[in-house]
């Protein structure tokens, strides 16, 4: 198979944020190989940030996210939707790749009109059926000891790339920034280092607990500027762990105050960020500026964490962990993982990190 064969590529992976991002290096892998190749890029609004305007992609194509609504708003979307299917067609690509491999994705590879429809092997929801290309990996999707990005970089291997080390490109989101969070950013105590909280997502299997946050607060607020990020949604978990902090005037509380465009300034200007496994902790990994330390309960570590001379990984050490489970199912010892990782293990990778650099 001549792998250069090919002028247009699409890429099919639409949502979530984290898992967004860990498909950017495919497209800086293909663009580094083939630099004239018109890279395009079809996403759901809610992941699109990191897509649209990017460097490495020439069009995006972005779809609204169906959610629980009116009946008029999924009917627009829908037929937005259909409208987005018929540009794809009229594209005639070479080459369409199926990442997400799930049924959404796969009707829309198969609706693509491409040449080439490739996806790789061990996907869900029968999402192999649309396509006429299956890479075999010999791995299963959710492969707990597999990382998610070498995987999706399998498909570059496939094409022909020579370069498969992950490399992250994000577009110019300057002219975003909000002015309150610039004045927030220029007006930290430059004598002191900056470490990043951002507690919350979307699963609850995968919190830390209360008393882990409070305990790493408590334990550097007087030291180092403080920043907590979180959604506007997530504000009374933070309210909840700030209850048991003295001085709380100390914390920068960002709760439902940032855009993902904010946040990668804030985290641009972060030595540390202390993240579970969330869309935050993998903006702080592509921005690749600050150390990271990552804390993983029901999801893998290997699977998902930030890898490099950077990042640190704490997971629980259990049988039962990772079980890749949104809720706890265990009836004795119920979220036992999140007990697990004491606060001192986290305070004292902080301490090294930070009095080392």
């Amino acid at each position: 198979m001549d792998k250069g064969s090919f002028k247009k590529v699409l890429i099919i992976r639409l949502s979530a944020l984290g898992d967004t991002i860990h498909t950017l290096p495919l497209a800086a892998a293909l663009k580094k190989q083939y630099p004239d190749i018109q890279l395009d890029w079809i996403v759901e609004d809610k992941a699109s940030k990191f897509i649209i305007n990017n460097p490495l992609i020439d069009n995006s194509y972005e779809l609204k996210r169906n959610k629980q609504g009116k009946i008029k708003d999924k009917l627009r979307n829908f037929i937005e939707y259909i409208l987005t299917i018929r540009k794809i067609r009229k594209e005639k690509y070479d080459i369409v790749i199926d990442t997400q491999q799930l049924l959404k994705s796969a009707v829309i590879l198969g609706l693509s009109g491409g040449k080439r429809k490739i996806t790789l092997d061990n996907g869900r929801e029968f999402s192999g059926f649309f396509a006429n290309e299956i890479i075999k990996t010999g791995r299963k999707q959710f492969d707990i000891n597999f990382h998610v990005v070498k995987r999706t970089l399998e498909i570059a291997k496939y094409l022909g790339c020579k370069d498969i080390e992950p490399k992250f490109v994000l577009p110019d989101l300057s002219k975003e920034y909000s002015q309150y969070i610039k004045e927030i950013i220029n007006n930290l105590d430059k004598s002191k280092k900056t470490i990043i909280l951002a507690p919350v997502t979307t699963w609850e299997n995968k919190h830390w607990t209360i008393e882990g946050w409070s305990c790493i607060i408590n334990e550097f607020k007087n030291e180092y500027n403080i920043i907590i990020t979180a959604a506007e949604t997530e504000k009374k978990y933070i309210d909840t762990i700030l209850k048991n902090i003295p001085d709380k005037n100390k914390i920068i509380n960002l709760a439902g105050l940032t855009t993902l465009s904010d946040l990668v300034l804030i985290y641009k200007h972060a030595d540390i960020i202390i993240s579970p496994d969330s869309g935050s902790l993998h903006i702080g990994w592509a921005i690749q500026s600050p150390y990271i330390v990552s804390l993983f309960f029901a999801t893998s570590a290997k699977r998902t964490a930030p890898y490099g001379d950077k990042y640190y990984s704490v997971s629980a050490d259990l049988q039962c962990s990772p079980c890749m489970k949104k809720k706890c199912r265990k009836k004795d010892n119920l979220n036992m993982c999140r007990t697990k990782i004491q606060p001192q293990k986290i305070i004292n990778i902080v301490k090294k990190v930070l009095q080392q650099n």
